[in-house]
């Protein structure tokens, strides 16, 4: 049976290596669909405390993230 630990440990190893993807390759838009509602999902369980940087960054990231998503589920908006 998988630990709780585990699974923490498996959300936050997924969360930094999708973020490194972001980082490294130029942005969101190298990141599938599925990744980045994966990675909205892993940033909003994620629980920064009083680290009041790192929860306004996430803020901003998910605000990004969810434009990104939005963007591709309804294309025809987009197109002018």
């Amino acid at each position: 049976m998988t630990s709780m630990a585990e699974i923490l440990k498996k959300d936050d190893f997924r969360r930094v290596e999708l973020l490194n993807l972001i980082t490294k390759n130029g942005g969101m838009k190298n990141l599938s669909l599925d990744q980045l509602v994966l990675l909205d999902e892993l940033l909003k369980k994620k629980d920064y405390g009083n680290e009041k940087k790192a929860e306004k960054s996430k803020q901003k990231l998910l605000k990004q993230i969810n434009i990104e998503i939005y963007k591709r589920n309804d294309t025809a908006i987009w197109k002018i």
